[in-house]
This record gives C-alpha cells, sequence and structure tokens, in this order.
C-alpha cells in the first residue's frame, strides 16, 4: 500500500462509515481519487465491505464519450504525398468526458460510464480524468482500442482533415449499459451523449422515467442525431444546436421554432445555441426566451467550449436556478472556456463560476 492507502485504511478502521467526501477532506485529495483508491484496495483484499460510502451523496453520472485528441499543426504550406514538419499536442477529450471533468471541478460527485481499450491512449485519458471523476465502472475492452480524433490544422489554423476512429463506442450498447443499473439507481441526474447508441438511449430514456432520475441527453454532431431515441417525452433536457436540430427535424429553423418542436415532442427543458447569437431556452412552465452571446474578442481555442456549455448548464439548473440564469451560467463558462487553450479550463470552480457571471453579466 502507499501512503495515501495506508491512510484510508487508518480513518475506515476508526469509523466504518465514513463517506468517501470525508475521506476526501481528510486526505486533501478530490472524491473521485479517493474512490479510486478505495476500488484498488478492495480489489487487492484489503476492504472486504462497502459500509463506508452510505453517506455519500448521490453522483452525477456521464455516460458517453471519451477519447483522445490530437492536433498536428503543419508549420508550413500543406503538401501531400510528401513528408510535412508537424508540432502535435494531445489531449484527454470526449463529450461526456470533458462534461464529467468541467462538473468535477464545479465540485459535484460524478462519475463517468464509458468503454476504452486497455492501451495507452486511455492510461493518459484515465491520468488526465482521474482527480475529478470516479472512473472506476469503465469498461476495458482487450480487443477494442480507445477513441481518438486527429485534426491536422494547416499554417493559418484551419482544418485540413480530421480523422475519428471511435468504433470502440459501438460498444457500448443496452447489455452494458444493464450492467450498471445498480449505479444508475443511485444518480440523482443522468447526463447522456449521443456518441451512446440508439438502443441504448432509448433504454436509458425508458429507465430514468420509471425511476423518476432527471435524464439530460447531449448532441454532439449532426450525423449523431439519427442516434435520438424515438420516444423523449420525460425527457428532462435537450442540449443542442441550430445545425444539428435543423439535421433532425429535416428543415430550416429559427432557434425559436426548434425549441417549440422538441417541447412538442414531451421534453422537460430544451436549449438550442447558435453560436455568436447566443441560445434560446423553453420549457412548458416558463415559455421560450433567448439568452444573447457574451462579446468576446478573445478566442484562443473553440475547442471544449460546447462541452463546457452544457456541464454549466447542467450545474446550475441541478441548483435550483431558472431558466434564463441556467443559461447564462453556460454562455459565460462557454465563453470563458473559449479564452483558454485548454479544452476544459484549469481555473474552474463553483466560486470561479459565480465571480465569472459576477464579471461578465
Amino acid at each position: 500500500m502507499n501512503e495515501n492507502e495506508q491512510k484510508i485504511i487508518d480513518l475506515i478502521k476508526k469509523n466504518a462509515y465514513i463517506s468517501q467526501q470525508e475521506l476526501a477532506d481528510s486526505l486533501g485529495l478530490s472524491r473521485p481519487s479517493v474512490a479510486n483508491l478505495i476500488s484498488g484496495l478492495v480489489k487487492t483484499g484489503y476492504i472486504r465491505g462497502k459500509a463506508y460510502v452510505l453517506n455519500d451523496l448521490k453522483q452525477v453520472v456521464c455516460i458517453g464519450g471519451a477519447n483522445l485528441d490530437r492536433k498536428v499543426y503543419v508549420k508550413d504550406k500543406m503538401q501531400l504525398g510528401t513528408s510535412n514538419p508537424i508540432r502535435t499536442t494531445k489531449n484527454a477529450g470526449g463529450v461526456a468526458r470533458n462534461i464529467a471533468e468541467n462538473l468535477g471541478r464545479l465540485g459535484l460527485d460524478t462519475t463517468l460510464l464509458t468503454v476504452s481499450g486497455s492501451d495507452s491512449e486511455w492510461d493518459y485519458i484515465g491520468e488526465q480524468s482521474l482527480p475529478y471523476m470516479n472512473l472506476e465502472d469503465v469498461t476495458h475492452f482487450s480487443n477494442a482500442t480507445t477513441g481518438s480524433y486527429t485534426a491536422v490544422l494547416d499554417e493559418g489554423g484551419d482544418l485540413v482533415v480530421g480523422l475519428a476512429d471511435m468504433e470502440a463506442f459501438d460498444l457500448m450498447i443496452p447489455e452494458w449499459i444493464q450492467q450498471h443499473v445498480s449505479l444508475l439507481q443511485q444518480a440523482k441526474c443522468i447526463l447522456a451523449d449521443l456518441n451512446c447508441p440508439k438502443e441504448t438511449l432509448q433504454f436509458l430514456c425508458n429507465f430514468t422515467k420509471s425511476q423518476d432520475i432527471a435524464l439530460i441527453l447531449v448532441a454532439v454532431s449532426a450525423p449523431k442525431m439519427k442516434h435520438i431515441p424515438d420516444k423523449l417525452d420525460g425527457l428532462s433536457w435537450m442540449i443542442t444546436n441550430l445545425d444539428e436540430s435543423e439535421a433532425y427535424f429535416h428543415c430550416d429553423l429559427t432557434p425559436t421554432e426548434a425549441v417549440g418542436k422538441w417541447l412538442d415532442l414531451g421534453i422537460e427543458n430544451v436549449v438550442i445555441t447558435k453560436g455568436k447569437e447566443g441560445a434560446v431556452v423553453g420549457n412548458k412552465t416558463e415559455g421560450i426566451s433567448h439568452v444573447a452571446a457574451i462579446e468576446t474578442s478573445e478566442i484562443i481555442d473553440v475547442t471544449g467550449a460546447g462541452d463546457a456549455f452544457s456541464s454549466a448548464v447542467t450545474y446550475a439548473w441541478l441548483e435550483g436556478k431558472s431558466l434564463i440564469d441556467t443559461t447564462k451560467a453556460g454562455i459565460v463558462n462557454a465563453t470563458k472556456t473559449l479564452q483558454t487553450a485548454y479544452t476544459v479550463r484549469r481555473d474552474l470552480t463553483e466560486i470561479q463560476l459565480q465571480d465569472d457571471m459576477e464579471e461578465l453579466l
């Protein structure tokens, strides 16, 4: 055992019902880090019971993509058919994973459910993610490759080609998610991205409705709108942009029209984003409203801004904020993320988000 594992053992000996958050506070670690340390102690036989988790707060469970994002920057003019000098960067990415990190940084007890290969790519993703979320329920397949996205950018920073290896997410079938029903039953909120197959998302819609658990669906791209379940009544939130909504409904729409169409399908709350034009949000009780974007001339990297928006909307809604204030939180977090080189901004905390809202609104 390492030093932290020994401290956990000592604290559990003193109080078998100590919560993971209390352990985290005592050790100066995050709650997800403690959860993973305890998981290791259970697997190695040092801990045989789980009484220590009885006092834990319910978690937000994020289900969907976790992949390695690579950016390849061509130093000079791109030349096909020959070798090009490049500079590369890599980051942990994936919509569900990015949202989970945002929520973890905001102080929510968050678990990530995803699939991966048993490879160095996942080792990197896990190392970057572990401080902010519980990873003990991630499924690793020896015959799969961890999801990855490689963007090749020219000397001006424009995308030349994007290469996506996302076949692993096809393994997130209903039979896979059903293995985690006990975890889902204890969730206070489930968030799933559209990397999940349609049948899995339909299972989640039916399951959360029967269990009275909040479910949030987050779109990832226009092509993957085909993963939307056929029955959406009772869905707590749909978070999507205008292009994705138009792809789903097969027609041109205004953001207000798009919100209305989603609400007509029985969804409780809907928010539609449209870049510099802000967002339109609505439900049957508070009506439909437009929330303006925040003007900024400082845009360093757009990667992760949409995930920052979705996570702050989720966080603010769980805090009981109004639709308008919930959407404003999303816009503020997205704006601040645009101003950093990171997919998830490093300074994000609950207090910082509140300060940012007071500064920008």
